[in-house]
């Protein structure tokens, strides 16, 4: 959508004055939730580029505070993700050594099969719907159609063959 001259004038003068009446305590905001000056400070100039962005494609803004602490919100959340990445990245320069995703799938693959071979071990008639629900990942009401019993008298015999696959499990 391209803007008129009138148009880009206008809003922006409506994102200049919500500058200046938001800015600050956008900062302070964002200060308190991130504890870094300048990431927060960047945070707030990235509300305002993308709060212009949203204006320049011919959105439309109520409450223009409520809106700049809307996104303001999404990218806190964004730094915060990216700031646990970054954790994993010092942990590593550390001398922390992740295992190899070859030796978890393969421990993986071992617990699966322990835990089928003890699902076998199980009363017989707790072994179908353990096998229905873990092995073949079907939800309650796939499972009743096919056994022809109720919701509730499969989520009984699986949380009672659950119990039992967990004495199993302790006892081994």
């Amino acid at each position: 959508m391209t803007m008129t001259p009138e148009q880009k004038t206008q809003r922006s003068i409506v994102l200049t004055t919500a500058h200046s009446d938001f800015e600050k305590s956008l900062n302070l905001y964002a200060f308190f939730k991130v504890r870094n000056r300048a990431t927060s400070e960047d945070l707030v100039q990235d509300t305002f580029i993308k709060t212009w962005g949203y204006l320049v494609k011919g959105g439309k803004i109520q409450l223009m505070k409520a809106f700049l602490y809307h996104v303001l919100n999404h990218l806190i959340v964004d730094e915060y993700r990216k700031h646990k990445t970054a954790s994993l990245d010092t942990l590593i320069e550390k001398g922390f050594d992740p295992p190899a995703e070859q030796k978890e799938t393969t421990f993986r693959d071992m617990d699966a099969k322990f835990l089928l071979a003890l699902i076998q071990r199980l009363p017989v008639k707790y072994i179908k719907v353990m096998k229905m629900r873990y092995v073949q990942g079907l939800v309650l009401k796939e499972m009743s159609l096919i056994t022809g019993q109720s919701k509730n008298a499969i989520a009984v015999q699986v949380h009672r063959g659950l119990e039992k696959l967990k004495i199993l499990y302790k006892s081994a």
